[in-house]
């Protein structure tokens, strides 16, 4: 039992160690936004990864949890720590509504993945065009760096809180995989209809899946805007957490509990170093993005985890 879980704290470990190596900002603040990525593909994962409900959209349940933790605080007074538990709460259930109206029509595949686009696309239009979410100039939340405000004059404290969100998920989903809940997903994501006729509640399932992944992404986007302190609909709601969200397990090693973090920090390295090679070129890191996809998907169908795991299969086979 304790096995299953001892590479997981041992990364968790390792990873709030960081900030008492490494004090550069650069390094830090590097740190905490691939954490927030990886949180955000780790929701993207359980959904599309463990249940294979894949989503174009979920910058739809980032941008919701971004929203309401900065209109709670700047708005209503709400403190942030409250304010950042109502964001996650309120994504789980626009999650479940999102889940409800496509699951009971019976959406799957593409027509699911376009539906997901289709809310978040009307979500960042809505943002957008708002006076409620501050429009086209954004919302900004009041700098007061107090503990209780869920500021800190230490980047190290946001490095630790990320990284106790990631690893609080990344034990999660081990536990979902040897669970009776993660078989049902596996079931669902293997063969719908065979796992309806079996007795497994298919829709239940699928929206137990959908708002679990819809609260986890919105954690990120509540994230997100405690960190930076700003947040626009361009931000909150668009492509580009849903590519990010989507290709980092993808790359890392879909449906597995690690691979959503290998590829977002894989995904961020390879950006940085794309910048610095390519100057300021706009957009060659999602160019870059782009063709590590291809590259995955045609040479290595299984990401990275798939590539360390191919020696030990390897070094079985030659036992035998």
């Amino acid at each position: 039992m304790i096995r299953a879980y001892a590479p997981a704290l041992i990364l968790i470990a390792l990873a709030a160690l960081l900030p008492v190596v490494v004090s550069a900002n650069t390094v830090l603040n590097f740190v905490v936004f691939a954490l927030i990525i990886a949180l955000a593909a780790q929701g993207w994962n359980l959904l599309g990864g463990l249940a294979g409900q894949f989503s174009f959209g979920h910058a739809a349940f980032f941008g919701t949890g971004a929203y309401a933790a900065a209109l709670l605080q700047t708005r209503y007074g709400v403190n942030p720590w409250a304010a950042f538990a109502c964001g996650i709460a309120l994504a789980g259930v626009i999650g479940w509504v999102i889940g409800f109206l496509s699951f009971r029509s019976g959406l799957r595949g593409s027509y699911f993945a376009l539906v997901t686009l289709a809310f978040a696309e009307v979500m960042r239009i809505l943002a957008n065009a708002s006076a409620f979410t501050g429009g086209a100039a954004g919302t900004l939340v009041k700098l007061d760096v107090r503990p209780e405000n869920f500021q800190f004059a230490s980047r190290a404290a946001f490095v630790w809180i990320a990284v106790a969100l990631v690893g609080f998920v990344l034990l999660l989903t081990i536990a979902i995989t040897r669970s009776r809940f993660g078989a049902w997903l596996t079931a669902v994501r293997e063969n719908e209809d065979a796992a309806r006729a079996l007795g497994v509640d298919t829709l239940a399932v699928k929206l137990k899946a959908i708002t679990l992944s819809a609260a986890i992404t919105g954690a990120a986007g509540a994230l997100y805007v405690q960190y930076f302190l700003y947040l626009d609909a361009g931000i909150a709601f668009g492509a580009w957490i849903s590519v990010e969200a989507l290709i980092a397990p993808i790359v890392g090693g879909i449906g597995t509990a690690f691979g959503p973090i290998l590829g977002a920090v894989a995904l961020h390295i390879l950006g940085e170093v794309a910048k610095l090679v390519a100057g300021g070129i706009p957009g060659i890191d999602l160019v870059l993005y782009g063709l590590l996809l291809v590259a995955v998907i045609a040479f290595a169908p299984g990401g990275i985890m798939g590539l360390l795991r191919r020696p030990r299969r390897s070094g079985k086979q030659e036992a035998r």
